[in-house]
């Protein structure tokens, strides 16, 4: 287990360069027991994710396969996952999750963390799938060896475009599950495994979100981005999927309802998203000020931050640009499945990457000697991430002066545009009032 101590800090380094990640939520606690129990969108990502989160080492639970695989076997066992042994897999029998069991009742009953998934498999579905009840019947194990009941925490994974680089990324650590009453049941009363596994579901539910068809991800983003620009609410990235998940779930009721309201204002809210999408705006950046003399103060925080961040950035897009480019030549011939596109892309990009620096550190060497090696060893790695950063502060910059100018030049628009968003977002809270009024009285 030498990764394990240090696992949680790579895991947040490694996934701040890939994503725009933000961690938000409930604290994980730094001792004792705790199982943490998440979605799993995205492959061999998510449990660095959970670590990121948890700011503590976090022992997962892995299939079988992962542990000979010849290309991640060093890494799974290094992070010390415990092995889970499916009947589909066919690399041992089933019988063997007893010492599964058995080794994640002593963990945390030695007071680790511990990770697991409860859906069983990775998967791109637009919601959770039922649960299997693995997560139920380890607490309930563990129970005995920590004296009652321990957290359970839920933590909801959320990717806008989980494989693209520098996408945004967030994890919310929700409420721990209540289960005190259920306790001193154990793993084998199946009517209390069935109950707790339900209450996990709904803790997961409360930080996911679940759609009915993928279909729907736009509208429900929409929806809550025009309801926010508009009316005072908690800007937190917690509060935000709280939103999400209740626009989610008041879409998929009201559409059972065959409510022609709510399709009305659907059709409304798809298309103001289209124009400002067309026009490079979200609803928030609709209310941006036009106004000289705040853009001149920005040009001048421009100016500075790409006088000294430019040419660094040159020489690492200089530098990096056959690795960067070979990683995702690679990705696209040999991965077909979406959920490991991401995972492919981090660990075959890092590979890439330190054999790049070590070749040119190497050249440097032979060339200048091993004191020059050295500062290239640890300058290059530096200039990468100063490239990343200023090459996405160069984009939101050219962004953000295109949208100045367009609200300098069609003011008239914006401001049919600002009250027609500020009629939506009026219209959506009384119809999300409506409905919960509704599961109040039904």
């Amino acid at each position: 287990m030498w990764l394990l101590p240090a696992f949680s800090a790579i895991s947040r380094t490694a996934l701040k360069t890939f994503y725009r990640l933000t961690l938000s939520g409930e604290p994980v606690p730094a001792r004792g027991p705790v199982l943490l129990v998440a979605n799993h969108p995205n492959s061999l990502l998510d449990p660095a994710m959970v670590a990121a989160a948890a700011r503590r080492p976090v022992r997962f639970l892995a299939k079988a396969p992962l542990f000979v695989h010849g290309g991640v076997g060093w890494l799974v066992k290094g992070a010390g996952a415990i092995p889970v042994y499916r009947a589909q897999d066919d690399t041992g029998s089933t019988e063997q999750n007893q010492d599964t069991f058995r080794a994640v009742w002593a963990a945390l009953g030695e007071g680790d963390a511990v990770g697991i998934f409860p859906e069983g498999t990775s998967h791109s579905g637009p919601s959770l799938v039922p649960l299997k009840t693995g997560a139920a019947r380890i607490a309930l194990g563990a129970a005995a060896r920590t004296g009652g009941a321990f957290p359970i925490l839920p933590v909801g994974l959320s990717f806008r475009d989980k494989a693209i680089f520098r996408s945004a990324a967030l994890v919310v650590v929700g409420d721990s599950v209540e289960w005190d009453d259920l306790a001193a049941a154990g793993p084998e009363d199946r009517e209390v495994v069935r109950a707790l596994t339900a209450r996990i579901d709904e803790a997961l539910r409360e930080v996911t979100v679940n759609l009915e068809r993928w279909e729907d991800a736009e509208l429900v983003h929409a929806a809550e981005a025009v309801y926010a620009a508009e009316l005072p609410v908690d800007a937190s990235p917690d509060a935000r999927v709280a939103r999400l998940v209740e626009a989610t779930e008041g879409l998929a009721r009201v559409r059972a309802e065959g409510r022609a309201e709510w399709r009305r204002v659907a059709r409304e809210v798809a298309g103001h998203a289209r124009i400002l999408e067309v026009l490079g705006i979200t609803p928030a950046q609709l209310h941006a000020s036009a106004r000289v003399d705040v853009a001149l103060g920005w040009i001048v925080r421009q100016l500075l931050f790409f006088g000294i961040g430019a040419p660094v950035a040159a020489l690492g897009i200089a530098v990096y640009w056959i690795p960067y480019r070979l990683t995702g030549v690679l990705e696209r011939r040999m991965v077909k499945d979406q959920d490991v596109r991401a995972t492919f892309k981090v660990l075959v990009g890092f590979v890439l990457h330190l054999l790049w620096t070590l070749a040119i550190a190497g050249l440097v060497g032979w060339r200048f000697g091993v004191g020059a090696a050295l500062v290239v060893l640890v300058a290059l790695p530096l200039v990468g991430f100063v490239t990343v950063h200023v090459v996405e502060q160069w984009a939101r910059g050219a962004a953000e002066a295109r949208r100045f100018f367009l609200r300098a030049r069609r003011r008239e628009e914006i401001r049919e545009l600002r009250t027609r968003q500020r009629e939506l977002a009026q219209r959506l809270h009384a119809l999300w009032e409506e409905v919960r009024e509704h599961e109040v009285n039904p």
